[in-house]
């Protein structure tokens, strides 16, 4: 009986060194758990942070996003002003051009229902100081006259010739005036340059 025994008792003697190591165990892992525990509310910490941070950002973006759609738009609003103003200051200005050439047309044509030859002069000559005058008012300044000295940046050479009794690079003939407006040149005068 003593043999049966024994074993029983060993088998109660082995289950008590492993109740002992279970409970060793036991410690480190309640000790880890709450490390782990540690971890895990200062990662979810962390995360409730930039989560927030995240939001901020977005919120930023978004104003910024408005702000550059607003700044889009309005540009838009004024490169749509600036062209129809543009479009209707060119069209005031033609209107106003032709206003000015409108009395010359008028007096030639009056001047072709004229019979007499001496009448149609005086017409003509009435007409081109019309037109003169209306020039005068747009600012167009009228160049090439006989006498003048040549200016390559006004006048256009047609022809050159020798003659003594001019000077050299005196204009001698015009075949077609010169037009400007301001420093602008509207069209270059022909001329016959002396040598």
């Amino acid at each position: 009986m003593e043999q049966t025994q024994r074993p029983a008792d060993e088998a109660v003697e082995a289950q008590e060194p492993v109740t002992e190591a279970a409970e060793v165990q036991s410690e480190p892992e309640e000790k880890s758990g709450r490390a782990d525990k540690k971890k895990l509310k200062k990662a979810e910490a962390q995360i409730a942070e930039l989560e927030k941070q995240l939001e901020e950002s977005k919120a930023e973006l978004a104003a910024e996003k408005d702000k550059y759609m607003r700044m889009i738009a309005e540009y838009d609003n004024y490169r749509r002003r600036t062209a129809k103003e543009k479009d209707g200051i060119y069209a005031d200005a033609y209107a106003d051009a032709l206003k000015g050439i409108l009395p010359i047309l008028d007096n030639l044509e009056r001047a072709v229902g004229v019979g007499e030859a001496e009448a149609l002069q005086k017409g003509l000559a009435m007409t081109l100081k019309g037109a003169e005058d209306a020039l005068a008012k747009m600012g167009v300044t009228a160049f090439g006259e006989k006498g003048e000295t040549f200016d390559p940046e006004k006048h256009n050479a047609v022809m050159h010739i020798e003659d003594e009794q001019y000077s050299e690079g005196e204009i001698t003939e015009v075949y077609q005036k010169g037009y400007a407006k301001g420093d602008k040149i509207l069209r270059f005068a022909m001329v016959i340059v002396a040598n």
